[in-house]
């Protein structure tokens, strides 16, 4: 593909993502603000020889990913917080089935049906519990347009590498922002699935896939190969840092709110100030080491500013991986109220002083 430039929204970016990485199949229902991925699903997917239908609810949607990626398919749902939610018995069942989906949360804010505006309140839910059992996805966190895309697109190719789900977690801001994009060839790698997946018995002994184990051995060897791969994702980590080792606070933030922090993080050291700014954009697995490689190269006692949309979720993770050698401060916003950098920036020096 030759590279061009074109203006979409952030749900454009991440359906064209998706349909770069070769998605053939796409299921879902209509919730805002994420209608625009499968307008746009609908109208490409059958152009390319794919599927596109729209379920009768969340969780039909989500058990159709669970079959076609079970057939070896390139599968995707998307959805917003509250339907989102109403998924997460079966991203337990597809976790378990080391089925590579690709589900996108545009979310909103919550709890309960909450409103449309912009919420990084999913974070939890994303990165800790997207559903019963010990398991987790792989989850990427987007900031803008052009990593939406890209991220969407590398997502397809991580779910098949490790057999997990992945996440792309993004919000009403990203989500209904346009911005240029640069369209390219992506190379998005396709891993093998004749070892695994369903295709037919012909010329080849049976398989079965399975999340049932009757045997307490069993289940404790599946869980342990789980945690083991979880911990081998961590070479998958990704993560924007600017420091020079002489600062004495670290801005941290993600998606959407890192757009806003890093426009303050500038103003600051044009200023001055002396900040750093770290942007973690796999939120599973957490960037510990090279918040931890921060912390080793510091030359002054650090403090580290944790700025949400949320009540503070991702300070929690910040935390385990400082282990007590820095101060975490959360500088939280309630979901869909938005702060201005100038705001911010007065929070900030105050807590520098």
């Amino acid at each position: 593909m030759k590279a061009k430039k074109i203006l979409v929204k952030g749900v454009e970016a991440i359906a064209l993502g998706a349909l770069e990485a070769n998605c053939k199949c796409y299921f879902g229902y209509p919730i805002t603000p994420q209608n625009e991925i499968p307008e746009m699903m609908a109208r490409e997917l059958p152009k390319r020889g794919g599927v596109f239908l729209q379920a009768e609810s969340e969780l039909s949607a989500i058990n159709m990913v669970l079959g076609a990626c079970a057939v070896g398919v390139r599968a995707m749902t998307s959805s917003s917080s509250p339907g989102i939610s109403l998924m997460c018995e079966s991203f337990s069942y597809i976790a378990a089935l080391e089925l590579p989906a690709v589900v996108v949360n545009v979310m909103r804010g919550g709890p309960g049906l909450g409103g449309i505006e912009a919420s990084q309140g999913d974070y939890f839910q994303a990165v800790k519990s997207p559903g019963h059992g010990d398991f987790h996805f792989m989850v990427l966190a987007p900031y803008n347009a052009q990593e939406a895309y890209e991220l969407t697109a590398k997502a397809f190719e991580l779910a098949e590498k490790y057999r997990n789900p992945v996440m792309i977690l993004s919000d009403a801001i990203l989500g209904q922002m346009k911005e240029p994009i640069i369209l390219k060839n992506l190379k998005i790698k396709e891993y093998p699935k004749n070892d695994w997946a369903l295709t037919g018995a012909k010329n080849r002994p049976s398989r079965i896939i399975r999340s049932l184990f009757l045997d307490s051995q069993e289940l404790k060897k599946r869980n342990l190969k789980l945690k083991n791969k979880y911990k081998k994702m961590e070479k998958e980590i990704l993560f924007e840092v600017s420091v020079e080792n002489n600062e004495k606070a670290i801005l941290v933030a993600f998606g959407s709110m890192a757009r806003i922090v890093k426009e303050v993080y500038f103003i600051l050291k044009n200023k001055g100030y002396p900040v750093g700014f770290f942007r973690p954009i796999t939120l599973f697995p957490f960037p510990v080491k090279p918040i931890q490689k921060i912390l080793h190269n510091a030359k002054n006692p650090l403090k580290f500013l944790v700025i949400e949309l949320n009540c503070g979720q991702m300070v929690e993770d910040v935390k385990l991986a400082v282990n007590g050698k820095a101060e975490v401060i959360s500088l939280f916003y309630p979901p869909s109220v938005i702060p201005f950098p100038e705001e911010l920036e007065r929070k900030i020096k105050k807590w520098i002083k």
